[in-house]
């Protein structure tokens, strides 16, 4: 199954980098597979400094930032406990890993990583429509230069009425600044 949630690791110099991924994982959360491509910050810097940590969270705002690229600052964060990382204070639980095997063959690296440590903050705040659907919505802003326009504006489409009908005010925003950057980036020809 595939976890949404996201990934911070750093690089050679301890800057740290803050990412929307989707491992494949089991229900023990003992490993897992991350599939970042290779033009990604998350592979260049999993290649050269073998660690990280996932954060299960409920954020999606944050979220929404971090996949179209307008973090202006890394969230706040405390060092990890057993790796060379960061933990984003915001998440709900999270996982300390170490990178196993790095096969990068084919454009979409395959990262086998064991979790070595992992804690938790906070409750998740549960199930809600407009989360899910900003989500979903954040996950189609990431994929623009793949899909076809007119499938990523029916689905954006689809995606405005569990927002219209069940968001807070992160929730609303976040929806807004992914739209406006799917019809920004639509209209700069940024398509497949």
């Amino acid at each position: 199954m595939i976890l949404e949630g996201i990934v911070s690791t750093q690089n050679s110099v301890g800057d740290i980098n803050v990412a929307p991924m989707g491992p494949i994982v089991d229900e023990a959360m003992q490993s897992f597979v991350l599939r970042p491509f290779q033009t990604s910050t998350t592979y260049r810097n999993l290649k050269g400094h073998p660690f990280g940590v996932l954060h299960v969270v409920d954020d999606v705002l944050l979220l929404a930032k971090a996949a179209i690229g307008r973090l202006e600052n890394t969230p706040p964060t405390f060092q990890a406990i057993t790796i060379p990382g960061h933990v984003l204070k915001s998440a709900c639980r999270w996982y300390e890993f170490k990178v196993e095997s790095l096969d990068d063959t084919d454009e979409r690296t395959r990262i086998e990583a064991r979790v070595v440590h992992s804690g938790r903050l906070r409750d998740f705040f549960g199930f809600n429509r407009a989360k899910h659907a900003v989500l979903e919505a954040s996950i189609l802003a990431t994929r623009i230069h793949i899909l076809p326009a007119d499938e990523i504006l029916t689905q954006i489409d689809a995606l405005r009425s569990p927002v219209d009908k069940t968001a807070g005010p992160n929730e609303r925003a976040a929806f807004q600044l992914v739209d406006e950057f799917v019809q920004s980036s639509l209209s700069k020809g940024e398509v497949s």
